[in-house]
């Protein structure tokens, strides 16, 4: 590794470069002291303010999400600013490099012992900083008064009232509703907490399935070690893709290091890594990485000088409260679903009682007093708002992640389930993503001929360097001496291709190369290398410059790899296999770049050039001792390079990958490549991986082509220029752009596309995207983002990170660098491409049941228990059914089957159908009302009257003419019945009302379990689909129901009365009806899709 060594004296930043102007503006420290005690004083203030706030908020949701995120803000800069002043004793960004060692008490050469390091373990602790507060009193205060209990405390309130002083003689039975509301509360309010405890316990077992490590010294070897067992004066190795895992300070750094740190700064571009400081402020200086931050760039050596909770982040974590996730997609859906049906209920309540106040009660008084004008009231509010709505919710993202778990799918929040349902577009890297990222060297070719990688081993194996072929041999230097990569030292004794290898698949397959052709470990030795420039995919190229140790004379080469068309305009001279070298011509350089283009079209080969530039006479490397200078030099006089061979590798598709990208199709989703390889190459893996199925395949060329078609079509009289862009378009006579589906495009040729490019490329159904940037990639998500695609992209590199953080979803594999796993919402653990399947099958799963759910609760809990207060009320009927009754159905019957609900099984296959349009196919629509309320609603309304009206008649001889119209009349003599006899006949056929909504709430449930299919389909009993859970909620309502209706405590408290055992069954026939429509509904809807009944 390459490295520049410096002293700590200030380093000068170079004007004007973009990375010179990131800063830190945000953390800015150069504070007065009275301006810090005034700080201090403000932010003691503020903390105060905010926990008195944060409990108003946790009821009544006041603040907008701008003033929210102000806040949030305001708390973030005042807990910087406390940090800034713990900080401003720490001088480790200030001390010379062997003063830091000297400080941390450890061996520059052979770091820390065992020993040592766990009794620094014992002192400073684990390397692990401490969660947010979980702000038990805040979260208490949210699970009583929050979510669906803030409509449960005005209510309990008014129920009281209407005991007493409102109730004239007070009724014990409000008295009773007010207690029962108050036990309702707590129950929900535990449940809440349970729920939240065992999401939080999901989640976290779900996250400690990673274990993220890093490379240290440990007793004067490097060795891979957990994040959490790093200690004070550890020194760590940090290459491109890395984490910062603790707080370091930089002692070696790389020419081209670039520290991302967006973490705690909020700067968007990464800034230069330096081992001297650049600013006296601890937190500002660009010697020190701090947990969290990233390594974007290059490679560094650190000490460690803080570890856990006291690292800047940790601190950070202590003092911030933790911000909540952001709401999704459903979650809004349903909050505002909640929101409009409560605003319903207050309308409707408030008619009610609008009603009673200037209609029954001047024109029929003695029908009903004030205190039970308010209890009805008040209870079309407790009754009309489904509560387990928001509680199945939470349920059905928690069961998610669970299923999610077992497919080895690490889903970082909730929030990501849902999104991933909708997903329209993938846009995936190709090495590591729909490959094995096992590249193997398959060809090799010199100026004048080319051969099998395998034909060249088994001639030119050789024990050491000297007894290669010369041509070989330069091969064979350029491939291990320009390379980052290095085998475990652990895996030394297993054979070469078994061996692990750390560093990029690239490089890799170079290092596995040269050791096959001689072994490394004495080749090592006689070579000094003296600059390193790594790879990136800007540049596309790496460079080295060595010293062979065996010349006296110790002259600098330069070596150097990369894309052939990067390099092969820089060459002069050309190497054939006998080791000759001679100039480059065209002929030369045409075989070079024909090569090229048949190993990437015909086998798929990722070609790279080998060059080496060797200097006879003055040499501009020799004599140079700074780093900085010698950098300059080298990226001078990268020129007149002399290629010394091509080699062709091989990266096999993933053994999955065929069938995920055809389950993908399937469910109309667009598999997108987008890699930095070379467009035939490109093209060819995605062939292999079915990406690209089509027999001709465009490119930027018809592109432009049709957008010249689409100008010229609007000017009719200019029909030479349009025959002459058609042209263009057609290939034969047979085929159009209209019937192609394929495109491979490569970065250069986006440079100056315009939307309407972009629109055409975005009609295509399979797209390549190769010689890519990390900025092209991200301008491809945000063309799809902007065009109203939701945008999954995988990636295991730091270069996938930006457009990972784009995407409405970002996917990582389980072996990428810690950057992209960081960034990412979901982690393929086990890097199985089609866990992927199953992650969006888990999220249009997870929509599908909670639509399923809605339609079971809406019915009941909104017109079959509205109905009868409004009969009440305007026709004068007896209540049919009880506050009381309401509220049991709709707090403890419906709730355990829509949570069993929640755990069905899809009743087609997921993946046989094109994702939802959020924006079109919300969670409830027109259809959707019309069969939760004018069909499923209706039957259960009339069914519930029907048996209140039978019982009437059966048990006390009344007509239903008699009770329309009633009003006041309904009282003692009526009829010839007392009061008490009528009191009576109304509680009994209330709970025979109350029975028969029980009885056809389980045809609904049965019904529910599919929204097209025949629900003989999805046989609850046995088979792929079932769902034995169903079978537990009949006994539990059949319990409920005897409790609440034939204990005598609850007569004579609720009013409510013993069922006849008749009334148990009569209601049997309904459920059969509603089943029997139900399926007449499904089958309409299943031939005619678009009749509007949902």
């Amino acid at each position: 590794m390459d490295i520049q060594v410096a002293d700590s004296r200030p380093v000068t930043i170079p004007n004007g470069t973009p990375q010179a102007a990131v800063e830190f503006h945000a953390l800015s420290l150069q504070i007065s002291e009275s301006g810090t005690r005034l700080s201090d004083r403000r932010h003691r203030t503020q903390t105060h303010v905010s926990r008195w706030r944060a409990l108003l908020y946790t009821v009544f949701p006041l603040l907008t999400a701008h003033q929210q995120h102000e806040a949030e803000e305001h708390q973030r800069e005042a807990a910087l600013l406390q940090v800034a002043n713990e900080l401003r004793t720490h001088t480790y960004h200030l001390e010379s490099i062997p003063a830091v060692y000297e400080q941390l008490d450890v061996d520059p050469s052979c770091g820390l012992c065992t020993d040592e390091a766990v009794r620094r373990t014992e002192t400073s602790g684990c390397n692990v900083v401490s969660s947010a507060p979980r702000r038990l009193v805040v979260r208490s205060f949210g699970w009583v008064f929050g979510g669906f209990n803030r409509f449960l405390w005005p209510a309990m309130i008014v129920f009281w009232l209407c005991w007493k002083p409102i109730g004239n003689p007070p009724q014990p039975g409000n008295l009773a509703m007010a207690v029962v509301i108050i036990l309702v509360i707590c129950l929900q309010a535990l449940f809440g907490a349970g729920q939240e405890w065992t999401t939080h316990r999901t989640m976290h077992s779900i996250t400690n399935m990673v274990t993220a490590e890093t490379r240290a010294m440990r007793n004067g070897q490097q060795v891979q070690l957990a994040q959490s067992e790093l200690v004070p004066g550890d020194i760590v190795y940090l290459r491109a893709g890395d984490r910062v895992p603790a707080d370091v300070r930089l002692v070696r750094v790389s020419m081209d290091l670039r520290v991302d740190r967006s973490e705690l700064s909020g700067a968007p571009d990464p800034t230069i890594g330096t081992t001297g400081y650049t600013n006296t402020n601890y937190l500002e200086t660009r010697n020190m990485a701090m947990m969290g931050m990233h390594i974007a760039q290059g490679q560094c050596t650190g000490v460690v000088v803080a570890t856990g909770d006291r690292t800047v982040l940790g601190r950070i974590g202590q003092l911030v409260t933790g911000n909540p996730a952001d709401r999704t997609i459903l979650q809004i859906e349903v909050q505002r679903l909640v929101n409009w049906l409560t605003t319903v209920s207050l309308v409707v309540g408030t008619l009610f009682v609008v009603l009673w106040a200037v209609w029954l009660r001047p024109k029929y008084p003695g029908f009903m007093s004030v205190s039970d004008a308010l209890a009805n009231g008040v209870g079309v509010l407790v009754t009309f708002v489904p509560g387990s709505l928001p509680i199945s919710l939470i349920l059905a993202m928690t069961m998610v992640a669970k299923r999610m778990q077992r497919y080895k799918l690490l889903v970082k929040n909730l929030t990501t389930v849902e999104t991933l349902g909708t997903v329209t577009v993938i846009c995936c890297e190709k090495t590591g993503t729909v490959t094995q990222r096992r590249m193997v060297p398959t060809r090799i070719g010199f100026g004048d001929t080319e051969m099998e990688f395998d034909d060249l081993v088994s001639t030119c194996e050789a024990a050491t360097v000297d007894a290669l072929d010369v041509a070989v041999r330069r091969v064979h230097e350029t491939a291990f001496l320009c390379n980052a990569a290095r085998f475990d030292p652990t895996s030394m004794h297993l054979p070469i291709n078994g061996r692990v290898v750390l560093g990029d698949a690239t490089d890799c397959a170079l290092l596995r190369m040269a050791e096959h052709l001689c072994p490394l470990q004495p080749a090592r030795r006689q070579y000094n290398t003296l600059l390193t420039v790594p790879f990136n995919l800007r540049r596309r190229w790496m460079l080295t410059v060595c010293t062979d140790r065996t010349q006296s004379a110790q002259s600098p080469f330069m070596v150097v790899k990369g894309a052939p068309e990067t390099l092969l305009p820089k060459c002069t001279q050309v190497q054939m296999q006998n080791g000759e070298i001679v100039p480059m011509d065209h002929t030369r350089r045409s075989r070079i770049e024909e090569m090229q283009h048949r190993w990437a079209a015909q086998y798929g080969c990722r070609v790279l050039l080998l060059c080496r530039r060797e200097y006879t006479e003055s040499n501009p490397l020799s004599g140079i001792a700074d780093s900085a200078e010698l950098y300059a030099v080298a990226c001078q006089n990268m020129c007149e390079l002399c290629v010394v061979g091509l080699v062709g590798l091989v990266d096999p598709p993933r053994d999955e990958i065929l069938d995920s990208v055809g389950k993908f199709r399937g469910a109309g989703i667009r598999v997108f490549m987008v890699t930095g390889d070379y467009a035939p190459t490109a093209a060819f893996v995605a062939r292999q991986c079915g990406i690209i199925t089509s027999t001709t395949v465009d490119g930027i060329d018809e592109i432009n082509a049709r957008v010249m078609v689409n100008k010229t079509e609007k000017r009719t009289d200019d029909i030479a220029c349009r025959s002459t862009a058609r042209s263009l378009l057609v290939s034969d006579s047979e085929h159009t752009l209209a019937n192609r589906s394929s495109l491979v495009v490569s970065g250069p040729d986006l440079h100056g596309l315009g939307a309407v490019h972009w629109d055409i490329i975005a009609l295509y159904d399979e797209c390549v995207f190769a010689r890519i940037t990390p900025e092209q990639k991200l301008q491809v998500v945000e063309e799809m983002r902007g065009r109203k695609h939701i945008v999954a992209v995988t990636g295991d590199e730091v270069n996938d990170v930006p457009a990972m953080r784009a995407a409405h979803v970002g996917v990582a594999m389980g072996n990428g660098t810690q950057v992209a796993k960081a960034a990412s919402n979901v982690v393929l653990l086990d890097n199985n491409f089609s866990s992927l399947v199953v992650a969006i099958e888990c999220g249009r799963l997870l929509f599908i049941n909670l639509k399923k759910v809605i339609v079971y609760l809406l019915p009941m809990t909104n017109l079959s228990e509205i109905m009868p207060s409004l009969f009440n009320v305007v026709l004068g009927l007896p209540i049919p059914l009880s506050t009381f009754l309401m509220l049991v159905i709709n707090t403890i019957t419906d709730v355990w089957a829509s949570v069993v609900l929640i755990h069905e099984e899809p009743e087609t296959d997921l993946m046989l159908h094109p994702p939802r349009n959020p924006s079109k196919d919300g969670l409830v629509d027109v259809r959707f009302f019309i069969q939760a309320y004018g069909f499923v609603g209706l039957v259960q309304t009339i069914t519930g009257h029907t048996m209140f009206f039978l019982c009437l008649y059966l048990r006390g001889g009344i007509h239903p003419r008699d009770v329309f119209l009633a009003f006041n009349k309904w009282t003692d003599g009526y009829l010839s019945k007392s009061k008490a006899e009528l009191t009576e006949l109304v509680s009994v056929s209330g709970s025979v009302h109350f029975m028969a909504l029980v009885v056809m709430q389980w045809a609904n449930m049965f019904v529910a379990r599919t929204r097209v299919q025949s629900v003989f389909r999805q046989n609850p009993f046995w088979g792929p689909r079932r769902n034995p859970l169903l079978l537990v909620a009949v006994p539990i309502a059949v319990s409920v129901s005897l409790i609440v209706n034939e204990f005598q405590w609850f007569n004579s408290v609720f009013l409510t009365g013993k069922i006849p055992v008749e009334f148990f069954f009569l209601p049997i026939p309904f459920a059969f009806l509603l089943v029997g429509l139900e399926e007449l509904r499904k089958l309409v809807v299943r031939r005619y899709p678009n009749a509007g009944l949902a």
